[in-house]
């Protein structure tokens, strides 16, 4: 029932750290419904106090575990709403009564115990529980490229719904930060041997992008970063070239489709975030993963970059000025437009006139006589 405090967690803020196991807010409606709602077979087990205070200190212990996740040291740390709902629901007029619960510190412990053997629930040590909580924990670190914050919130989240009562919150904060680095190891390490097994000399090319050439300011790497800024024919060759740089390492050959694809591109962003020299001081595995993972996404991010500068040229070199010059056309033959609708529109009237006398002279030959 103890959660030790005086550590701290590096990753965890220390409010977060202070609400761990504890009701950081009074809980929501919805969550009063959901947690603190007695079925018939919470009753019956309640039912079996004589006392109202142990009632209402029982139905507390019941729904702070499911609530938290664990006992809490002083069953009554809880908000006043939590208390006059479990009142309500008990018909338990004075909800006050709950302060003489705790005037016998076994009735606590025997309490807790027999709500543990009840409804299941496990301590974190126990090897079976713990077996399927590192499972899940290694699962989610490998498949979700999420923070360790969110990493715990789940990792809570799981040992609340399979009835596993919270470690402390170093304890667990520790173990998550293993899992990460863990998954960690196992990404550089996998990416980096798909490198040696599409070909040995590979790693070491990529690596290479890492150097400064003598005389310049930039890595090779650096210069593969920058996308071309001049809209030219000039600036399309060197994207193209760019392109065709990167394409030669064919790591479209490297066999990755079990590497979650968030996890490559949360690598990927990790590396093109950091200085060629933080790269280059990286030890392997690390590094070659990190550079490869950055040249992958550097090839997707030239074709997009070729692409949208061809499409920038055809725009601006040609199908715009190829509108003007229709527009020019159009407005310099208007005024010959202009004249030959006259013309037809008198030609027009000319042919309505005759029609019209033709008709006429028809109506008078075949008149009878």
């Amino acid at each position: 029932m103890d959660i030790v405090r005086d550590v701290p967690v590096e990753f965890l803020t220390d409010e977060q750290a202070a609400a761990y196991g504890t009701f950081a807010e009074v809980p929501m409606r919805s969550e009063l419904e959901r947690f603190f709602y007695l079925d018939d077979v919470d009753r019956d087990l309640i039912a079996l106090r004589r006392a109202r205070s142990h009632q209402l200190g029982f139905a507390l212990q019941l729904c702070t575990v499911r609530y938290v996740g664990l006992f809490l040291e002083d069953p009554l740390e809880v908000p006043w709403p939590v208390v006059e709902y479990l009142a309500e629901q008990l018909r338990i007029d004075d909800p006050s009564c709950v302060n003489a619960y705790t005037a016998r510190r076994q009735t606590l412990y025997d309490h807790a115990w027999e709500i543990r053997k009840a409804y299941g629930y496990q301590v974190y040590e126990d090897r079976e529980a713990g077996r399927r909580f590192r499972t899940f924990l290694h699962g989610r670190a490998w498949i979700h490229a999420e923070g360790p914050v969110a990493l715990f919130d789940h990792a809570v989240g799981w040992l609340r719904r399979h009835r596993v009562l919270l470690p402390g919150v170093q304890v667990l904060a520790r173990q998550v930060s293993e899992v990460r680095t863990a998954a960690e190891r196992r990404l550089h390490a996998t990416v980096a041997g798909a490198t040696r097994r599409a070909d040995p000399a590979l790693s070491a090319e990529l690596v290479a992008l890492l150097q400064v050439p003598e005389g310049k300011r930039w890595s090779h790497l650096e210069r593969l970063r920058r996308p071309p800024t001049r809209t030219s024919g000039t600036g399309m060759a060197k994207a193209l070239e760019r392109v065709e740089e990167i394409s030669a390492f064919g790591l479209g050959r490297l066999r990755l489709a079990h590497v979650p694809p968030n996890r490559l591109a949360a690598l990927a962003r990790y590396g093109l975030g950091s200085k060629t020299p933080n790269l280059a001081r990286a030890g392997e595995p690390k590094r070659t993963a990190m550079v490869c993972a950055v040249v992958r996404h550097l090839e997707a991010m030239a074709i997009d970059d070729a692409l949208d500068l061809f499409v920038l040229l055809m725009a601006t070199k040609l199908i715009n000025p190829a509108r003007r010059a229709t527009d020019k056309e159009r407005l310099a033959m208007l005024p010959r437009l202009e004249r030959a609708s006259r013309t037809l529109a008198r030609a027009s009237r000319v042919l309505i006139e005759q029609l019209r006398l033709v008709g006429g002279s028809r109506y008078l030959f075949d008149r009878p006589r």
